[in-house]
């Protein structure tokens, strides 16, 4: 970034809440949604809600869900009101915002969801934002953020990737930047040992 004359300084992203209520909120929010959904969905196709019909983690989530009072979804909305606003005030100071995308390269195919039939939804969100906590307030906040495959683990070839958020409304500068990072470390010709358009992988 310093090299394509960006100025870049080590900083730290305010949510205005602590990392606990952060989740708490969220799985309070996401979990009481989701009962919804569910209900709806069995509804309409007559099938039952356990565990012959949905993950670990979804019924876990679901189960959470239904514990849910009005009151706590009221103050989950409130720390999401205030995480938004603390965002969106932290880029009138910055243009952007870089980070890793995930904090560790992926785990191997089910250890992701590996003990989630002893979690509830709360542990589980807990667990999702542990394995990436860089995306979440982008996404609570509502501000656009795009991840970038600038990097690759020699290893595996898997692509690494960044990610950048910016301003609310502020989609122009992540795509003059994507365009900046494309045309200087383009990555279109990258493929990694197995991939889904590799004809021998089929």
């Amino acid at each position: 970034m310093e090299l394509l004359g960006h100025r870049v300084e080590e900083v730290a992203l305010p949510l205005g809440v602590t990392w606990e209520a952060f989740v708490h909120a969220n799985a309070q929010i996401w979990c009481a949604t989701l009962v919804r959904w569910i209900d709806g969905l069995a509804s309409a196709t007559g099938r039952p809600i356990d565990a012959t019909t949905l993950e670990p983690s979804t019924l876990a989530n679901y189960r959470y869900g239904r514990t849910a009072s009005a009151v706590e979804f009221a103050a989950a909305l409130e720390v999401r009101n205030t995480v938004a606003r603390t965002v969106g005030s932290w880029f009138s100071s910055m243009d952007m915002l870089m980070t890793p995308t995930l904090p560790q390269m992926p785990g191997l195919l089910a250890t992701y969801s590996e003990g989630a039939e002893r979690m509830n939804g709360l542990e589980w969100t807990a667990r999702v934002f542990r394995h990436t906590p860089f995306t979440p307030p982008a996404n609570v906040a509502g501000t656009p953020a795009m991840s970038v495959p600038l990097a690759v683990e020699p290893a595996t070839g898997l692509p690494i990737g960044i990610q950048f958020a910016a301003g609310f409304g502020r989609e122009d500068l992540l795509l003059r930047l994507a365009g900046q990072l494309e045309q200087s470390l383009p990555w279109k010709t990258r493929r990694p040992a197995v991939w889904a358009g590799d004809a021998q992988a089929s």
